[in-house]
């Protein structure tokens, strides 16, 4: 069973608000696909990234797994790791990579007619998520109607963005508490829009009038020394690593976080996540899937300590609208359909070209 090629489309839907975080501001998501053929076979996989990163598939990866066998998934992925030596591995080179490896993970379930989830080192057959997206752009009416709307569907635990005008941020935290009552579990995201100090009082804050007890991205995932004090003195958790493309950008977070979060579709694909898991292994941390909830629903059955993924509404959306046989949230987690071979999923063509870039 060879791998007779790839083929890349990219797509660019818009949001359906404008959309914002603590440092950012957004109309649209583009996502890359990579279908990878064997005979009358396609495997499937995704990143969200910009559509150069279709170019580097077609440029640069698409060379070396062109004719390989399919038995050889770890050969390819660190070959193709070799050739984005000088294009840069971190990025867009690794979103590449990682939609990839995600399409050949694929392909190889469907030749053996098997469920993805089969082929990896399973701990489980199930992924708890949390409901993910409450942006700053939101009013407090749609702020709460999402956040409680996820709470009412079975998922215990959601994620507001904050940071981006602070002084709103209590008035929204009170709209959200309320929304989702004193069980569920509240989690915030400032996407790095603090400094250490000012991050640190925050959080002291938002723990003790909102029982807020997981902070995302306090300061930038770039700052190891800010996010470590935020970690070693705020009394709630502190997690980062969603823009960790390459292994070493894991291990730099080590001793600075309680909780690594990982993008399948960033840091490598299944054969990345994999490498992931070790490392969180090595160092006694859980691990949190980052987005592209179809996808990491199968990758993350395979991560040993895993705490959660992050069930984000703008790809919960995108991939609805672009995939037949999308999973939908069981009693607060995502079961891999194991009566489908691959992750299950087929492209919406026809559907899809009314995005086409």
């Amino acid at each position: 069973m060879t791998i007779a090629g790839l083929e890349v489309s990219a797509f660019t839907i818009p949001t359906d608000a404008t959309e914002s975080d603590g440092t950012l501001e957004w109309g649209s998501t583009t996502i890359v696909v990579v279908e990878a053929r064997s005979g009358t076979t396609r495997g499937l996989g995704w990143t969200y990234a910009p559509e150069a990163a279709g170019v580097v598939v077609e440029d640069l990866l698409a060379p070396v797994v062109r004719g390989r066998r399919i038995d050889e998934l770890a050969a390819v992925w660190l070959e193709c790791g070799e050739r984005l030596r000088n294009a840069g591995r971190p990025g867009i080179g690794f979103c590449a990579l990682s939609a990839v490896d995600l399409a050949l993970w694929d392909l190889r379930a469907r030749l053996l007619d098997v469920p993805l989830v089969s082929l990896l080192p399973a701990v489980r057959d199930r992924v708890a998520v949390y409901g993910s997206g409450g942006f700053c752009s939101y009013d407090v009416g749609r702020l709460g109607e999402q956040l409680g709307g996820w709470v009412a569907d079975g998922i215990p635990r959601v994620k507001m963005k904050l940071g981006r005008e602070p002084e709103r941020d209590p008035a929204r935290l009170d709209a959200a508490r309320e929304a989702i009552g004193d069980d569920a579990q509240l989690y915030v995201d400032a996407n790095g829009a603090f400094g250490p100090k000012e991050a640190l009082r925050w959080a002291t804050r938002y723990a003790a009038e909102w029982d807020v007890t997981w902070f995302e991205e306090p300061v930038s995932s770039a700052d190891f020394d800010g996010l470590k004090l935020v970690r070693d003195h705020a009394p709630l958790e502190v997690a980062a690593g969603e823009y960790a493309y390459v292994l070493a950008d894991f291990r730099n977070l080590v001793g600075c976080v309680d909780c690594l979060q990982a993008d399948v579709t960033r840091c490598g694909g299944i054969t990345g996540v994999l490498r992931v898991n070790g490392l969180a292994s090595a160092h006694g941390l859980d691990v949190s899937g980052h987005c592209a909830p179809q996808l990491s629903a199968h990758a993350l059955c395979g991560v040993d300590r895993l705490r959660h993924l992050e069930y984000f509404h703008d790809h919960v959306r995108v991939e609805a609208m672009l995939f037949d046989g999308v999973l939908e949230p069981v009693g607060g987690a995502l079961v891999p359909d194991r009566s489908r071979p691959g992750h299950g999923l087929e492209l919406k063509r026809a559907d899809a070209q009314r995005w086409a870039a």
